[in-house]
């Protein structure tokens, strides 16, 4: 191996410029050396710094090759998410004109297949998958028109968080704005210091979505499912769930909750809203729901939080509980990577 070692290293390319050049220490000039440090009754510490050298050589090289490699695969996974990002709506555009049964088979769905393929072979096989990875391979498989709608709205969205958590190892920085932190507080920024979200540019589905997200990252939550289209003549049930409660004693139960979304700016949710959804929540079960969540992306009148409390004292079943704005805010400030997604902040 020693022997080796120039042609090993004449097989390693540049990165960036930088290569190893060195050749290995010679070993017999080595151990002379530890001789005459023991003669001079002195600690070798140069010969231990020749002999880790091509070591640390070689680490230098292993870091370098897979941050290299790690920014060719993030390019072309974006690249690639930018194109089923602009596909998607033309393979649903077309999907509306077939006929019951038949499977969109022409452009762009076997673009869209092709590239999912290849961004799950960039992922590589340790990469997290929370999303609805099965269900998207399932859709594009029969590809009929509903198959492609459910893809649009459900699948897509939810497998592009963790497309985007793979782009990154652990140990490098997130994308971060170009611009000096010191030059920026010395420009003296004016306003107030606000964490508002921009919900005015969510649309209503969209709104459905993100409550979907958040609470499939929220610890205590799980098989959290979309029920209902937007807008639908019920106006609610948009999301079950299942909520997790553990007590002192090690003991585990679930109840279901449902979660009804409110995409409201213009005005507050008054009373008549919650009450109205109370007395129609027994046509949603079975299973009995034990919850019942009404988020906003806007605020609860007086009257309306005050009916809820008035209904959760009597002891009454389902538990409301509402999540204005600003409870949302908290919770998607833990959760940066759902606000920044849904165009937020």
């Amino acid at each position: 191996m020693v022997r080796a070692w120039d042609d090993l290293r004449g097989g390693l390319p540049p990165i960036d410029g930088w290569a190893i050049t060195e050749p290995l220490p010679d070993m017999d000039a080595i151990g002379k050396a530890y001789l005459e440090y023991a003669e001079i009754s002195e600690p070798p510490f140069a010969m231990f710094e020749a002999k880790e050298a091509p070591d640390r050589a070689l680490a230098e090289y292993r870091h370098r090759l897979n941050k290299a490699r790690r920014k060719a695969v993030r390019d072309r996974m974006l690249e690639l998410v930018a194109r089923v990002d602009t596909l998607l709506p033309q393979a649903l555009a077309h999907a509306e004109r077939l006929t019951s049964g038949d499977r969109l088979q022409a452009e762009p769905a076997p673009e869209i297949d092709r590239s999912i393929a290849e961004i799950e072979r960039l992922m590589g096989d340790t990469a997290a998958r929370r999303g609805r990875w099965s269900d998207l391979h399932r859709h594009l498989h029969f590809g009929q028109a509903h198959d492609w709608d459910d893809i649009h709205e459900l699948d897509w969205p939810s497998v592009k968080p963790d497309i985007e958590a793979a782009m990154f190892s652990d140990v490098e920085p997130l994308p971060v704005p170009d611009v000096d932190l010191g030059t920026a507080a010395g420009q003296r920024p004016t306003g107030s210091v606000s964490t508002v979200l921009r919900w005015t540019g969510l649309a209503a589905d969209r709104f459905e979505q993100l409550l979907y997200d958040l609470l499939r990252a929220l610890p205590g939550y799980q098989n959290v499912q979309l029920l209902m289209k937007t807008n639908a003549a019920d106006r609610g049930r948009d999301i079950s769930a299942e909520r997790v409660l553990h007590d002192g004693a090690g003991s585990v139960r679930t109840e279901r909750v449902i979660i009804q979304a409110k995409h409201w700016l213009s005005r507050s949710v008054p009373p008549e809203e919650i009450s109205s959804a109370i007395t129609r929540i027994k046509l949603w079960e079975p299973p009995v729901i034990r919850g019942f969540v009404v988020a906003t992306s806007g605020h609860f009148t007086p009257d309306a939080v005050a009916w809820a409390e008035k209904h959760n004292e009597a002891g009454a079943v389902p538990l409301i509980d509402l999540w204005p704005a600003p409870r949302l805010g908290t919770l998607l400030s833990e959760r940066p990577w759902l606000a920044a997604e849904y165009g937020l902040r």
